[in-house]
């Protein structure tokens, strides 16, 4: 049985990272307007091992008392619903 091109499994990883960020930026922007109608926004920041997201909350959200309560039922779940590969999302503190 012949291997693949090395070239070509790269493509392949890159296309397939492109595509789990695509994703998650889409699951945040269907979270958005539940943020921003709380004076907040989110943004992403990495994707490590194609695992675990790493957001940064931002306005109300940052400085809110239950932004861990939105980002597990709220945030995580969002992202989960497309990414289902997705083990965990971890909020950066502001800084």
């Amino acid at each position: 049985m012949s291997k693949l091109p090395q070239w070509l499994d790269v493509q392949q990883l890159k296309k397939n990272k492109m595509e789990l960020k695509n994703k998650i930026i889409h699951a945040l922007n269907e979270i958005r307007p539940f943020l921003a109608a709380d004076g907040g926004d989110i943004s992403l920041v990495e994707i490590i091992d194609e695992k675990i997201v790493k957001v940064k909350l931002h306005g109300n959200c940052a400085e809110c008392s239950v932004n861990q309560m939105t980002l597990k039922t709220g945030v995580e779940m969002t992202i989960k619903k497309h990414a289902p590969e997705i083990e965990k999302v971890v909020n950066v503190d502001e800084g």
